[in-house]
């Protein structure tokens, strides 16, 4: 379901990007956005980035997630399922900086949706873990996005996805692997060039 052809189009309403005072190009929040849940986990912002880069995981604390694969460098697919209905589509990141932040996408022809994932350090040492989505229904189907039901169900989702990954991390006290690498408009960052045979994808996702 990956396309390889979906990186050079525009994305409506995704962040637009802003330069810091350290010279690094960051995207700024969505824009426009159904679904904004903030958890707060008592484990450095380090090891909650760290765990939540090892997609692979999610199936052991969601309750949504049965499956997630790995297709390219910044490409996933996930198998979603609400009792025996299975769901699987592609996701992109086409944003992703260390300790920080991560964006993606849906490649999905159809319903789709586009996400972001920011980490910062709260006072007590631990962090606040902070997902924002935007449904992108296409045709009739946008009606759906309307409906306050239909954004109550996915903001539920995610509350109890950003619950179960906090008591997952807090159980394990430490990150089982990580991936620290950086993502720029859906290509991963080298610091040198790489041999030809070493730029296949290899992800630790779990």
């Amino acid at each position: 379901m990956a396309h390889e052809d979906d990186g050079g189009q525009a994305v409506p309403n995704t962040p637009s990007m802003r330069s810091d005072d350290d010279g690094v190009t960051r995207r700024r929040p969505l824009r426009e956005r159904h679904v904004e849940e903030t958890v707060e986990v008592a484990v450095p912002v380090r090891t909650a980035y760290n765990q939540w880069t090892q997609f692979k995981t999610f199936p052991r604390f969601s309750t949504v997630v049965r499956d997630v694969e790995q297709i390219r460098p910044t490409v996933t697919e996930w198998t979603i399922g609400y009792g025996p209905l299975r769901h699987r589509f592609a996701v992109e990141i086409v944003e992703q900086d260390p300790d920080a932040y991560l964006a993606w996408r849906g490649l999905e022809q159809h319903p789709t949706h586009q996400g972001e994932v920011e980490f910062r350090p709260t006072e007590s040492g631990g962090t606040a873990i902070t997902v924002r989505m935007l449904l992108q229904p296409r045709g009739a189907a946008r009606v759906f996005t309307r409906s306050s039901r239909v954004v109550g169900l996915a903001v539920r989702l995610v509350r109890e996805e950003l619950v179960g990954f906090k008591h997952f991390i807090e159980g394990l006290g430490q990150e089982g692997g990580a991936w620290r690498g950086t993502i720029r408009n859906g290509r991963v960052q080298h610091d040198s060039p790489e041999p030809p045979r070493s730029r296949v994808a290899q992800w630790p996702v779990g």
